[in-house]
């Protein structure tokens, strides 16, 4: 193992545009395309201080800086292009959070990695817009809040509400939306406004282990804790009034609701059980990789189509899991303005992953393949014309939900033509975690948290005190420099700016 001293290190990173970075190859060993970065010059350091810092503790495994992290993944047979990371990167299992790669399905040594996609399998964000202002809201804010909060099982160990028996799940795991609509649970446009229409085709339930199934059984319909929520937001501020149209928001003062969450315990097994399967496959097919935390096998074989057939099951629960809290939600808003959730206008405007990994048709020095491409804390962000989205969507390009901290800020953007060329389609998936979630404990304090949020007019519900700590603001990079480097960069547009007046957090 070479250790060289930070400014060794440094040297290997390369500005080569107002907001992207390049890392040239030979950073790490074995390096099959460069990495890239988007950042800003405010968010930029944080990135190289975190690899000084690693360098000064002597730190070169283990869990690795960002950058390393991007480096690493280059090395990957089959990836093509480069290794990409989104302006809101940071450490994570194996590949970075943030981190876009992808690989040639043509190659026959191409792989598969559960650490491209996280242990939150097709964890995402929907939104829902309705035709109530922030006036109508105010004067039965923190009601609305709490009828939320009873309304939507939240929290590390929460059950759902929705009843499922052991059918129920095979069928959900199959069907995705589908099940939600056929039981009741959708409304039949839902769907229609719903990366993949709320269904990954390819999946297979006899690959989803007895315990996944068993863990996934009692939490459908269940927000679950970290960084997952349910908000009721405020539109604050319009970028491009044609877009935010053909949205349904059509006002500054209009109130939507942002729903975060994802597959639960159920993909997190998924994910557990494919890095046992390929640690065994690796062995026997002699794939090397600079991080034990990368486990994949090669797409074609037995174990890496297991872990897609399963991976899309835990995709269709999660698409489920937001759609039995979508139901959940339009009750809760139906009985606070005793209504009903039609006459309140409560449509999806879109329902969009971060983590997940899909086989999708791009451009690769000049020529059409069909690529596998992780996305691991970025979202799709498709432009105009694509033929996978909406035909609602078609003039304006794919909506991409970003969702901001506990306090701050959301983001409604669009997927553009140079985000297509550049990032496979990819863009930022929200703030970025500035601070770990243990020095976030230590060093904020609860109650200045919760005055803090009150001071900004935000209800909030909680049910862990140490996770106001974990998810404060203070915890994460600012959303709106996330933001902004990609609409710089082009990978975005930004269309919409929401602020939130309500939270529900587990």
């Amino acid at each position: 193992m070479v250790i060289r001293t930070y400014e060794q290190e440094r040297a290997f990173i390369e500005k080569v545009g107002p907001v992207k970075y390049r890392i040239k190859e030979g950073f790490v060993p074995n390096m099959r395309v460069p990495g890239t970065f988007y950042v800003n010059d405010a968010l930029a350091p944080l990135l190289m201080e975190e690899l000084a810092a690693a360098v000064a503790r002597n730190e070169h495994g283990g869990f690795l800086p960002a950058v390393k992290q991007i480096a690493n993944v280059a090395a990957l047979p089959g990836i093509v292009r480069e290794s990409i990371a989104m302006p809101d990167v940071h450490s994570g299992y194996g590949f970075a959070i943030g981190n876009v790669a992808a690989f040639d399905m043509a190659d026959p040594q191409a792989v598969v990695s559960p650490g491209g996609v996280g242990f939150d399998i097709n964890c995402g964000v929907r939104l829902i817009r309705t035709n109530l202002t922030e006036a109508d809201v105010e004067p039965v804010k923190e009601a609305l809040t709490q009828s939320l909060f009873d309304h939507i099982p939240v929290g590390v160990g929460s059950q759902g509400i929705i009843p499922t028996t052991a059918a129920d799940l095979e069928a959900a795991l199959e069907m995705g939306m589908d099940w939600s609509l056929r039981e009741g649970y959708a409304w039949a446009e839902d769907k229609e406004h719903c990366e993949e229409y709320g269904r990954m085709l390819q999946a297979d339930t006899s690959k989803v282990s007895p315990r996944a199934k068993k863990r996934g059984l009692p939490q459908m319909g269940t927000l679950g804790a970290g960084n997952h929520y349910a908000e009721i937001q405020v539109v604050d501020e319009v970028f491009d009034e044609g877009v935010a149209r053909k949205m349904g928001i059509e006002t500054v003062g209009q109130v939507c609701i942002m729903i975060h969450s994802g597959s639960r315990g159920l993909g997190h097994q998924v994910a557990t059980d494919a890095l046992v399967e390929m640690e065994r496959a690796m062995a026997r097919d002699r794939i090397a990789v600079n991080d034990r935390q990368l486990a994949c096998a090669r797409i074609g074989s037995a174990e890496g189509q297991n872990y897609l057939k399963a991976m899309a099951c835990a995709a269709n629960y999660a698409w489920v899991n937001r759609s039995s809290m979508t139901f959940l939600a339009r009750q809760a808003f139906a009985k606070a303005f005793s209504s009903t959730p039609d006459d309140l206008d409560m449509h999806v405007v879109y329902d969009v992953s971060h983590n997940i990994a899909k086989v999708e048709d791009h451009m690769v020095n000049g020529r059409e393949a069909r690529l596998l491409v992780h996305r691991k804390g970025a979202t799709r962000a498709f432009p105009p014309h694509h033929p996978l989205i909406p035909v609602d969507y078609q003039i304006t390009g794919q909506p991409v939900l970003i969702g901001g901290t506990m306090g701050t800020c959301s983001y409604v953007l669009t997927g553009t033509e140079t985000g297509f060329e550049e990032t496979f389609g990819s863009t930022c998936h929200g703030a970025g975690r500035s601070r770990s979630r243990n020095s976030a404990r230590n060093n904020l304090d609860y109650q200045e948290v919760l005055d803090a949020l009150k001071a900004k007019g935000i209800a909030i519900r909680v049910a862990s005190p140490k996770l106001v700590m974990e998810e404060a603001p203070e915890s994460y990079k600012d959303v709106t420099a996330v933001v902004d480097t990609c609409h710089a960069a082009g990978i975005s547009k930004k269309a919409v700016k929401l602020r939130p007046i309500g939270v529900v957090k587990g």
